[in-house]
């Protein structure tokens, strides 16, 4: 793809038409929203998560989507699900991972230890699986982009996340920092996304439930979604290494 030339509208459209995007946790919440953002813009997208149905639903109702289960708690799952996705793309030329999870008992007095097994699994574990598929395409041909949505969990250690949430998306942060300093000369990139409060299903699982009133003052699925196609239509040489995006009214402490 050529970038000289092109005005910023054009480029943005040249961008999307030609990405290969694959969003893994895109049947509901944020994940579901920036697949319907990419998709209107022209990528061909696959879909990943757990529930099929939720992933025809969003697939349905968009063009060039194609939805494939997969459980990121599961290597053989993963593995299987990155082989499908490369079957249908071809080279995967984004992997954006919104594959996450928390529990109702979120302190230390309450969680069991298989609840930090599982949460970190999924947030941990699972994201450096997604990750593992595709750098290796990626650094031979030297040009990619991975985008980890973590959470301000994982800048700041917050009561509401809860301790083992936490702890996981802090190993977000690591590992997405890590591995975008690794392969920075080989022309991959990796983001770190920090929500702050968002309303997703994830806001289900909370001790204390959520009002309507609340949701609606906070972050929406549509508002990360804008974020993370700007990212996704930047340039090979310009790199977003982190950034974070909250609720106006929330405090940044």
């Amino acid at each position: 793809m050529h970038i000289g030339g092109f005005s910023g509208v054009d480029f943005v459209k040249e961008t999307f038409v030609n990405r290969n995007i694959v969003v893994v946790g895109g049947g509901t919440g944020i994940g579901a929203g920036i697949v319907k953002n990419l998709s209107k813009q022209g990528a061909k997208l696959v879909i990943g998560g757990r529930r099929i149905e939720k992933l025809q639903e969003v697939a349905e109702s968009e063009s060039n989507v194609t939805p494939i289960a997969v459980d990121v708690a599961d290597r053989q799952s993963i593995e299987s699900f990155f082989d499908k996705a490369k079957e249908y793309l071809g080279e995967i030329h984004v992997m954006i991972n919104c594959a996450g999870m928390n529990i109702p008992n979120r302190t230390m007095a309450t969680m069991k230890p298989e609840d930090w097994d599982r949460v970190m699994q999924v947030n941990a574990t699972g994201a450096y699986l997604c990750m593992y598929q595709v750098l290796e395409e990626m650094r031979a041909r030297k040009d990619g982009l991975i985008i980890n949505v973590s959470s301000i969990a994982g800048k700041r250690a917050i009561t509401l996340g809860g301790v083992v949430y936490c702890a996981s998306k802090f190993a977000m942060t690591a590992l997405g920092t890590a591995a975008a300093n690794e392969v920075a000369d080989e022309g991959v990139r990796i983001t770190n996304v920090y929500p702050g409060e968002v309303n997703t299903p994830i806001l289900d699982n909370r001790p204390t439930p959520v009002s309507d009133e609340h949701k609606a003052s906070i972050l929406q699925p549509e508002d990360i979604a804008e974020m993370i196609a700007t990212i996704v239509s930047l340039p090979p040489r310009a790199h977003v290494p982190e950034i974070v995006i909250k609720p106006t009214r929330q405090q940044w402490v």
